[in-house]
């Protein structure tokens, strides 16, 4: 964007202003840190200049919004059209309250609903099963047949709300129960909207919610993929998660690269399976973490959707625009709130939603205060929804169309972000001899994910130790007094009447029906076949998730990680 002489003549003028107006006040007065340097240790420079992006072409790095490579954004308008999704995540107890708390959200201004499930669900557990006890509706709600998802969107018209469901090793249950809940109230499966999280490649990086081995759970995302073109075209059917693998420790480029690699690695696989990129590619879906580096999490995504628009392209042959464009979810940092002062976490959710948006994100979730503590509650929900809203109706910040493109700091770290993300993506797809879904399953056969996770949340722990990286409230202005808020508690009674509707389901179904539900799954699995449309019947005949969930395990077996992390 400058040519030779103009960088030289900036160059100079720098070293000159270095010398001679920056080094005397430094010597006089100091810094108050020794290195600067962002949450994941990208160390900053004091200050940029267009010899730090020197080598951008604008219209091969950044063009311009909802054109390749899609650095500014992946739509024309963007929030001038519309806002993002204020999509807040709800779920705890049984289907009634988290149904009562949809309705609160909706009536407060929420766009977009998020189911939260609780552990026996996220497990593929039934709510009587004895590992349930103790466990049943604590972090999210109880659902265990069709029954709980009739009651889950009671006064809810599922057409005409997106609906995202957090849920991972039995996500196709879930899947298969909302497709269920379509037809039975006749809306056509083409309209349902929303997205299902399904990433188990994730899981066996970092959030270590598994059933079946990595191999088996593979094959059964693609059959959620493959059955979601061909019957429910506006819904993804697989949200790409960095969100846990940053949770976990991991840096922000460890995020997006290793993120952007199973991505690729579902797309190979798809692939392999005989479907065509474009057929498929345009319902993927990704989810975030936003972080307290306002600027670094920025440029994550701005390269994000640059690395996928040219990966998309040129490894897998994607054509069509909607094939190119990375569309992804974001929520705030969950690892970055704290017990200590909790109504700090106000502010900071407050910064990373609003690096979420400058990013260009599709929808947005904001963390509640209280969460450090406990699930979130009414008045915590409340505040962190307003928050999303003072930010689109408030700050401007949703007028302009990447309002930070152009920034020397921003345009640098972006590159800085990208190319250090695409070098660990090589490393992963030589791993597989060329395939990028074979060197994910042989990374993490062999703990590789953990240990680079690892070693980054080890030093990053390490600073805030130090004092280096500062937390206030905790290693920083301090305080003894107890500043909790009232928090939500869900009471032991849930699970009593969780397991009453579970005995009713289960007293006034067709047992022959529900064996021969069963039996199909299972033909399914054993013929490798696409297990979807048998679990969509198995649903309506109200097998519980269970039940089905058993079904994979007879044939795959349970995983068991064996990598050791040293």
């Amino acid at each position: 964007m400058y040519d030779e002489e103009d960088l030289d003549e900036i160059r100079e003028a720098r070293e000159s202003w270095e010398a001679e107006t920056r080094d005397p006040v430094i010597d006089r007065f100091g810094e108050r840190k020794e290195r600067f340097a962002t949450v994941s240790n990208h160390e900053v420079e004091d200050i940029y200049t267009p010899a730090d992006v020197a080598d951008i072409d604008y219209d091969e790095d950044l063009g311009f919004p909802g054109e390749f490579p899609y650095t500014r954004g992946p739509y024309a308008t963007m929030y001038r059209g519309r806002t993002w999704t204020m999509r807040q995540f709800a779920g705890f107890g049984t289907a009634q309250e988290t149904n009562e708390r949809f309705h609160y959200l909706i009536e407060h201004g929420q766009t977009g609903l998020s189911t939260a499930f609780d552990m026996p669900s996220l497990m593929g557990k039934d709510s009587d099963d004895p590992l349930s006890d103790g466990e049943v509706g604590k972090e999210g709600v109880a659902v265990d047949t069709l029954r709980d998802m009739e009651v889950l969107f009671d006064g809810i018209d599922i057409a005409d709300v997106t609906t995202s469901f957090t849920i991972n090793p039995s996500a196709p249950v879930i899947f298969a129960m909302y497709v269920a809940l379509a037809d039975q109230r006749g809306v056509p499966r083409e309209e349902i909207d929303g997205t299902l999280q399904n990433d188990m490649l994730k899981e066996f990086i970092a959030q270590k919610e598994w059933v079946i081995p990595p191999e088996p759970s593979l094959k059964l995302v693609t059959d959620t993929v493959e059955f979601a073109a061909e019957e429910t075209p506006k819904f993804s059917p697989i949200s790409i998660s960095g969100y846990h693998i940053r949770e976990a420790g991991s840096t922000a480029v460890q995020e997006l690269a290793f993120t952007l690699a199973d991505g690729f690695a579902y797309v190979e696989d798809a692939v392999e399976r005989g479907l065509e990129v474009d057929e498929f590619a345009p319902q993927l879906s990704f989810f975030f973490n936003s972080h307290n580096s306002i600027f670094e999490e920025v440029a994550k995504f701005r390269a994000g959707r640059r690395i996928y628009a040219r990966v998309m392209e040129e490894w897998y042959g994607a054509s069509r625009p909607e094939s190119k464009r990375m569309k992804f979810h974001t929520q705030t940092a969950g690892q970055s709130l704290t017990a200590q002062q909790p109504l700090n976490n106000v502010v900071r959710v407050t910064i990373q939603a609003l690096a979420g948006v400058l990013g260009g994100t599709q929808s947005l979730h904001t963390n509640s205060y209280d969460e450090a503590l406990a699930l979130p509650g009414e008045e915590a929900v409340r505040v962190a929804l307003r928050t999303q809203q003072i930010i689109a109706e408030e700050s401007g910040a949703a007028d302009v169309i990447d309002p930070l493109g152009g920034s020397f700091f921003v345009e640098s770290l972006t590159d800085e972000v990208e190319a250090e993300t695409m070098a660990y993506i090589e490393e992963i797809r030589e791993m597989g001899d060329g395939s990028v879904r074979d060197g994910v399953l042989e990374g993490i056969q062999q703990g590789y994910f953990h240990r680079e996770i690892q070693d980054a949340s080890y030093e990053y722990q390490e600073r805030v130790e130090q004092g280096e990286e500062v937390v206030v409230g905790v290693n920083k202005y301090a305080m003894d007094e107890d500043t909790r808020p009232d928090l939500l508690h869900v009471s032991e009674e849930v699970q009593e009447r969780q397991l009453s509707r579970l005995d009713s389901v289960k007293a006034e179904r067709d047992d022959e029906a529900v064996e021969e539900a069963l039996d199909a799954v299972r033909e399914a699995v054993e013929a490798e076949e696409n297990v979807m449309p048998a679990l969509v019947d198995a649903v309506k005949a109200y097998a519980t998730m269970g039940e089905i969930m058993q079904v994979f395990e007879a044939q795959y077996g349970q995983y068991r990680e064996t990598v050791g992390l040293v």
